[in-house]
């Protein structure tokens, strides 16, 4: 019996918030190659490292696609990743839309961050992260230990 087979279906609310969340990992990686094809076409200027620029948006660029394709493909550590990703995609629309005087970025960034929030903190999100059984409450999961208990108490009923 894989581990899987336990694990509960996952909601179409956590696989939307992993597309979502897929969308800025896409565009920070576009943005990347952008920078970096410019940069390699001008003249290179004293302090300006074209490549260190590429690489950090690359690395974001992973880090967000990882936790979107974790989500799309329901797997439970990438609630947190995605949470984190969901925030800071509010904060950059916040700053794209009031400091940077650009609503036409901001407006959708801040949106699709806080939707992805939204979604992942659902109910039926929770009770997923959770692993809740049917009829059971979110305290009663938390303290079994969520999945974890669940896992526990199948390896213990296997061992008997």
């Amino acid at each position: 019996m894989s581990l899987d087979e336990n694990q509960p279906p996952t909601p179409f609310e956590v696989r939307l918030a992993g597309i979502l969340t897929a969308l800025p990992g896409l565009g920070l990686l576009v943005l990347g190659v952008v920078i970096l094809v410019r940069g390699l076409q001008e003249p290179s200027q004293p302090g300006n490292n074209i490549w260190a620029e590429f690489g950090t948006y690359a690395v974001l660029a992973i880090a967000f696609l990882a936790a979107s394709a974790g989500l799309v493909l329901g797997r439970q550590w990438a609630r947190s990743p995605g949470v984190v990703v969901a925030l800071l995609l509010m904060g950059v629309g916040w700053y794209v839309l009031g400091p940077s005087g650009q609503p036409a970025w901001g407006v959708p960034i801040g949106v699709c961050g806080l939707a992805a929030l939204v979604l992942l903190f659902r109910r039926p999100a929770r009770a997923w992260a959770l692993g809740l059984r049917e009829g059971e409450t979110e305290e009663e999961a938390a303290e079994r230990g969520g999945l974890a208990g669940r896992r526990e108490e199948r390896e213990r009923h296997e061992k008997e």
